[in-house]
């Protein structure tokens, strides 16, 4: 590990925590999620992580934590995994719903970029990425209370890779098309297999790699599945 920062949104049990895992084998990860418990437990199993209690869909919250982390250095890379999700149709979901999901999704996204994109301009590097699904790509019937922000998120983000880009900063979405195999997950599929699910260790890694591509072969638009997945 490195004093070179990585901050990770949205570290929650699985992806998240991953992340963090995969991460602090090269830099100090500032960990961003709202369950202070859970990151003081993964503190403690990370040495030099730094946890950061926040609810990216808090504004002032998260621009409080932005500057606290812009005190500590330059992010050299940064990874939005927060998500706000639900279920239902145009006719039932409720529209604060939409509105946290596009706070959490979108939003907090261009206050990441906004925050640490300077900075990494002017050292001449970074990597931006963000974590998704396919509803960033298409607006299924009970999931319209979170498509339409994920599409926003992933537009936002290719918009961010066009400017960026040619200034030496690495932006990336990565779609994840699989149940993570979690507790909760496997509770809920209990008679699917093991090939049906995508392990949060795989998906860190296939993030840490994306992160580090070399500048010939930049990817910004990454799907992962487990082969098991119908697609």
């Amino acid at each position: 590990m490195s004093d070179q920062l990585c901050v990770i949104t949205g570290v929650g049990p699985g992806t998240g925590s991953a992340l963090v895992r995969k991460f602090a084998e090269r830099y100090r990860v500032v960990m961003i999620a709202r369950d202070e418990r859970r990151l003081q437990d993964l503190a403690a199993q990370v040495p030099g992580s730094i946890p950061l209690v926040c609810d990216v869909a808090d504004v002032v919250a998260l621009q409080s934590t932005l500057a606290h982390i812009a005190g500590l250095g330059t992010p050299c890379v940064v990874i939005h995994n927060a998500v706000g999700g639900g279920a239902g149709d145009i006719l039932a979901i409720d529209p604060a719903t939409l509105n946290r999901n596009f706070q959490i999704n979108t939003m907090s996204l261009l206050h990441l970029i906004q925050a640490f994109a300077p900075a990494m301009i002017e050292a001449g590097e970074g990597a931006i990425l963000a974590t998704g699904n396919t509803a960033a790509y298409r607006g299924r019937s009970n999931f319209v209370s979170f498509a339409p922000t994920k599409a926003a998120q992933r537009i936002m983000l290719e918009s961010a890779a066009r400017t960026l880009g040619p200034q030496g900063i690495h932006v990336a979405y990565v779609a994840i098309d699989a149940a993570i195999d979690v507790p909760w997950t496997r509770k809920a599929l209990p008679d699917h297999p093991d090939e049906f699910f995508a392990n949060p260790a795989d998906i860190a890694s296939e993030c840490f790699h994306i992160a580090h591509q070399p500048r010939s072969t930049w990817t910004f638009d990454v799907v992962i599945r487990p082969f098991g997945e119908q697609w």
